[in-house]
């Protein structure tokens, strides 16, 4: 019988993933009924409830002309051996536009068994719509909301 993969390994496993597009096994990382959620994602908090809404989630990700590269990533234990926070900044490049800009995170991840159970992913969502060219449009959806 083989050990399990311990959180820490998990979330790098993720982490390295991204940074290598490996969009189509990322999904495998998370339980069947695992629970991601964004509550700082722009223009609204949003979840992925199960593995396939994860899977759906990371496939859209593959289509789209960017690269992260995960660097200055700090891993915290906590008193839960299964929880663990990962801090650390991306460097993205856009490759349509040639814009090249840094996002940073904090994850506090829960993993049983191997696999992450739920995870709530804080990213800075304004700078991501910046980068992408995408603020005057997320800005313009705020007042339309207001009226």
């Amino acid at each position: 019988m083989s050990a399990q993969p311990s959180p820490r390994n998990i979330l790098q496993e993720l982490l390295d993933g991204i940074a290598n597009r490996r969009w189509v096994e990322l999904h495998r990382l998370y339980a069947e009924d695992a629970l991601v959620e964004y509550p700082f994602a722009l223009p609204a908090p949003f979840r992925l409830q199960g593995r396939e809404a994860i899977r759906q989630y990371f496939a859209t990700l593959s289509t789209l002309p960017f690269a992260m590269r995960p660097r200055d990533i700090v891993m915290h234990e906590t008193n839960d051996a299964e929880v663990v926070v990962v801090q650390w900044n991306y460097d993205v490049d856009v490759k349509t536009t040639g814009r090249s800009f840094e996002v940073a995170n904090i994850q506090v991840s829960t993993v049983r068994h191997g696999k992450i159970i739920a995870s709530r992913d804080y990213h800075n969502h304004f700078a991501m719509a910046e980068g992408f060219g995408r603020l005057e449009a997320l800005l313009s959806s705020f007042s339309t909301r207001r009226e």
